[in-house]
């Protein structure tokens, strides 16, 4: 039989097709729309790398959040964008470093953030991942810690809906605090009416009953716990023993605890019926205070309050049964909390704003653990830059007030070029040899990199 290839297709006839794809294209959107995977940022207080049996050598066991790693995707080179809560909550939020939203440490008295050259509370008016998921159609919730603005003697920080969330409950340290956990004008008192061991288990329970009244709509969900930040209360019977708020056996209880209510939460997901298209991400804040001798962070260098890996570097797990293949470790790529707003904004297709200059890329190769990926931006940090900011008490700790990490290399210096420290990860992760002599260039192109962002990019209060 021959086929004839030059007959021309009658305008009726294309019509016809074009009709038929776009109903096809159309029906494909629908489904990706309705198919959304609900999210939920489960961002610890104050966890070292070392908190977790998944990353550690097992001197403390969680086997509820392990559950997420063994389901989903661990990484082993997940930053957070600063080594104290404010700031790093603020690039969370925006994507962008928080030194260029004017944001440098947490978030004090009107007379303290001035003293650190901040701002009273994060300015509404930038990009956050919340109204840009509400702008496309989700639902948000944001439950537990802010940090952001309020509290103290700051008292016109705005509400947390005017950043993008339909719903919040949140504590002393953001505007419009729960009464229930702020009985006293302070972050706990012995009066609240959820005790301070309660708490992680109450956000759970306003994050299971968010989603359950929104279960015709996608749902993001900043589930925001006090946990691990100390201190560490574990019953009333520790209420007299104050020197025990900061020891290993109250630490132990409160985060044996802390992994029960991850447990709790997984259940509820699944009572739910929406476990399987949830993505859920679990990471912290900053770095482990106190470290006991280190082990809290895994023997890395630094701490809290350090831009040494012990400040910065952080556990991350990915958990997406639909979409990311279970047991997947990523020790390759170079992942950061100002990547998670254009990872997502690709994931769910909710769109950035034009004008939108973050500071990350989208990482969702390997986020669904498709891939590792290679960075094409730098991270870069700023934190102590004058004598007010608090420093870990022990001096091989205390960080430089810059850094910036590029491939395997990390560079630490001072805005004015002193104290150089140039470390290679891959060989020296726990960055004890100093090899800026060795290698003269690489430490000058990465000093001036990260000196000329400071200089030019800093966001100066006013």
């Amino acid at each position: 039989m021959t086929i004839k290839t030059n007959r021309l297709i009658k305008p009726k006839n294309i019509l016809c097709s074009l009709v038929l794809i776009f109903s096809f294209l159309l029906r494909n959107q629908t489904i990706a729309q309705s198919n959304r995977p609900h999210i939920i940022i489960i961002y610890t207080d104050d966890m070292g790398i070392g908190d977790l049996s998944c990353y550690n050598s097992g001197w403390v066991t969680t086997p509820h959040i392990d559950s997420l790693a063994a389901g989903g995707v661990k990484f082993n080179n997940y930053y957070s964008a600063s080594p104290v809560c404010s700031p790093s909550r603020a690039a969370i939020t925006t994507g962008i470093f928080p030194t260029e939203l004017g944001i440098n440490t947490y978030l004090h008295s009107r007379e303290g953030n001035k003293k650190h050259e901040q701002y009273d509370f994060l300015d509404p008016q930038w990009p956050s991942m919340a109204r840009m998921l509400q702008n496309s159609g989700y639902k948000t919730g944001h439950i537990g810690k802010w940090h952001l603005g309020g509290g103290r003697d700051v008292d016109d920080a705005p509400q947390i809906t005017e950043y993008g969330f339909d719903e919040y409950v949140t504590t002393y340290e953001g505007p419009d605090p729960d009464k229930l956990i702020t009985a006293s004008n302070w972050i706990w008192s012995e009066q609240d009416s959820i005790k301070r061991w309660e708490r992680t288990g109450y956000f759970v329970d306003k994050t299971l009953d968010f989603l359950s009244r929104n279960q015709k709509s996608p749902c993001f969900v900043n589930l925001w716990p006090d946990d691990m930040h100390d201190p560490w209360i574990p019953s009333e019977n520790y209420y007299d023993d104050k020197q025990a708020w900061t020891g290993k056996e109250a630490f132990v209880q409160v985060l044996k605890e802390y992994d029960k209510q991850i447990g709790r939460l997984i259940k509820g997901l699944k009572d739910l019926e929406i476990f399987d298209n949830t993505l859920i991400i679990f990471t912290s804040d900053n770095g482990a205070y106190p470290t006991f001798e280190q082990i809290r962070t895994n023997s890395q260098r630094g701490a809290k309050n350090s831009l040494y890996e012990g400040g910065v570097r952080m556990p991350f797990l990915a958990h997406w049964p639909n979409e990311i293949e279970a047991g997947t470790v990523d020790s390759e790529t170079v992942l950061s909390s100002v990547d998670l707003l254009p990872t997502i904004s690709y994931i769910t297709g909710a769109e950035i704003p034009q004008n939108y200059k973050g500071s990350g890329e989208n990482m969702s190769k390997a986020l669904l653990g498709n891939k590792p990926q290679k960075r094409t931006t730098d991270l870069m940090w700023d934190f102590g830059r004058n004598k007010h900011f608090n420093r870990p008490k022990q001096p091989h700790h205390q960080s430089q007030h810059l850094a910036i990490r590029r491939g395997p290399w990390k560079l630490l210096v001072n805005s004015d070029g002193s104290k150089k420290e140039l470390f290679h990860l891959g060989d020296d992760r726990n960055e004890t040899t100093n090899i800026a002599k060795k290698h003269p260039e690489i430490a000058e192109e990465l000093s001036s990199k990260v000196i000329g962002w400071f200089t030019t990019k800093k966001k100066v209060r006013e």
